[in-house]
C-alpha cells in the first residue's frame, strides 16, 4: 500500500484536539490542496472562508446543532459553492450587453449550476482533507452548516450565488488519541457494473448485520431514521437548502 493510500485508510473524523496550533506553513499547505482539486471547465465554481474570528466559531457551534468541538478546533474552513464571481466578471466583460445585442435572453444560474458548484466545492474540501491527514492533522466535515441559511448568509456576508455546502474543522491529534475505524459497506452492496442493482430486502439486512444500535431500539435501520432522517435537523436542513436555491434562482429576476 503506497502512502497515499495509507492516509486515506488511516483517517478518522476528529473531534477532539491536541493543544497545537497548526502552523502557517501547514495551513497555507492544506489552502493549496484544496485549490488544486479538479473543478468543472477549470472555473472553481467555490469560495473557502476561513474562520478565524472566535465570535463566529461559538455562533457556529450553536447553529450548526450545539456541537462545541467546533469553538476549540484550530482551523475552521467553510467551503461555499460560488457562482457569484463569475457572474460579476460576465457584467464586467459585457456580457449583459452582448445578450442584448445579440437578441438572447441572458442565462442566469439554475439548479444545474448548483449541483456543479457543490462538486467543485466538496471535491476541494476532501482535497484539503487527505493533504492535512497527510501532515498529521485530523478533521471532521460538519454538514449541518447547510441549516439556518439566512443566519449562515448574514455571519459570512454570503451573496445570493453563494451557499455553504459544508464546513471541515481541522487540528492535530492527541497524544493519547485511539484512532477507531468505523466500518464500510461491502463493496458488492455499493458497486455496481453498468447500471444500479436494486437490492432484495435479504440483501438490505444483510448489509447492515455488522451495524451497532442501542438495546432497546428494534432494529437499525429504525434507530438510525429515528436519530438522522425523522428529525427536527433534518427538517431545518431541507428547509435552508430549499431557501438556498430559492435565493439562488432568483438571481437576474428582479
Amino acid at each position: 500500500m503506497n502512502q497515499v493510500l495509507s492516509v486515506i485508510e488511516a483517517r478518522s473524523s476528529l473531534r477532539r484536539y491536541a493543544d497545537k496550533p497548526i502552523s502557517p506553513e501547514d495551513k497555507q499547505a492544506i489552502l493549496h490542496s484544496a485549490l488544486r482539486a479538479p473543478t468543472a471547465g477549470n472555473m472553481m465554481l467555490y469560495s473557502i472562508i476561513d474562520v478565524t474570528d472566535q465570535a463566529k466559531k461559538d455562533f457556529l457551534v450553536k447553529s450548526c446543532d450545539n456541537q462545541p468541538f467546533i469553538a476549540k478546533a484550530p482551523m475552521v474552513l467553510v467551503f461555499v459553492l460560488d457562482f457569484s464571481k463569475w457572474y460579476e466578471y460576465y457584467r464586467v466583460s459585457g456580457v449583459p450587453q452582448w445578450c442584448a445585442e445579440q437578441d438572447k435572453a441572458m442565462h442566469y444560474p439554475q439548479e444545474g449550476e448548483f449541483l456543479l458548484a457543490a462538486n467543485d466545492a466538496i471535491i476541494a474540501a476532501q482535497n484539503a482533507v487527505i493533504a492535512a491527514e497527510s501532515l498529521g492533522i485530523g478533521s471532521c466535515y460538519i454538514g449541518d452548516i447547510m441549516e439556518h441559511y439566512e443566519a449562515h448568509r448574514d455571519l459570512f456576508k454570503l451573496p445570493e450565488l453563494a451557499f455553504p455546502v459544508t464546513m471541515l474543522t481541522f487540528g492535530h491529534y492527541p497524544e493519547d488519541m485511539e484512532r477507531v475505524k468505523r466500518d464500510r459497506y461491502d463493496a458488492k452492496y455499493v458497486v455496481f457494473e453498468n447500471e444500479y442493482q436494486e437490492l432484495t430486502d435479504a440483501e438490505l439486512v444483510e448489509m447492515n448485520t455488522a451495524k451497532k444500535y442501542p438495546e432497546k431500539e428494534d432494529n437499525f435501520g429504525l434507530w438510525m431514521y429515528k436519530r438522522k432522517n425523522g428529525t427536527d435537523f433534518m427538517d431545518e436542513m431541507s428547509r435552508s437548502v430549499k431557501a438556498g436555491i430559492d435565493a439562488w434562482n432568483s438571481y437576474g429576476k428582479k
